[in-house]
């Protein structure tokens, strides 16, 4: 798996799962390192949840033929669609809208024992402080991976 990011900050975080591997997307295009990675095909499955809309240059190319983009993350502005690049490629395009009903299993998974995602969440804020959890959110700090609300008796 390869995690494609801008913040060398977030590298360190992943350091502990041993089958991810970073792209500084500073340096490398994701697109060519996943073509190295898996022999020129690409990637079966490929998530976009920055919604940076520089993420989107070389996203038709990183799939491999017949794959599929999720796009997660929501740019502020369109963004471009390569219609052309997604067609020749029969690429599958699927939509998420902040996680809902998306993923159950990995829910379940991410809540079990078996799975410690703990190193990946920035901070934690009762529901009271809520506000204060999206104002840190919307500062987007280098270093955050995940903010979290916690909810009483979740």
């Amino acid at each position: 798996m390869h995690i494609s990011d801008v913040a060398p900050e977030k590298f360190a975080k992943i350091e502990p799962y041993p089958t991810i591997h970073p792209v500084d997307a500073t340096r490398q295009e994701l697109a060519d390192v996943v073509r190295e990675a898996t022999g020129g095909w690409g990637a079966d499955v490929v998530f976009e949840a920055s919604g940076n809309p520089r993420a989107f240059g070389s996203l038709w190319e990183t799939p491999a033929p017949g794959g599929t983009i999720v796009l997660v993350g929501i740019p502020v502005d369109p963004v471009p669609l390569d219609v052309a690049a997604a067609q020749a490629r029969e690429l599958r395009i699927e939509t998420v809208f902040r996680y809902a009903n998306a993923y159950a299993r990995a829910i379940e998974l991410a809540a079990s024992p078996s799975v410690d995602l703990g190193d990946l969440i920035s901070a934690t804020y009762p529901v009271e402080e809520a506000v204060a959890a999206f104002e840190r959110g919307a500062e987007a700090r280098p270093g955050d991976t995940k903010i979290q609300i916690r909810v009483a008796g979740a």
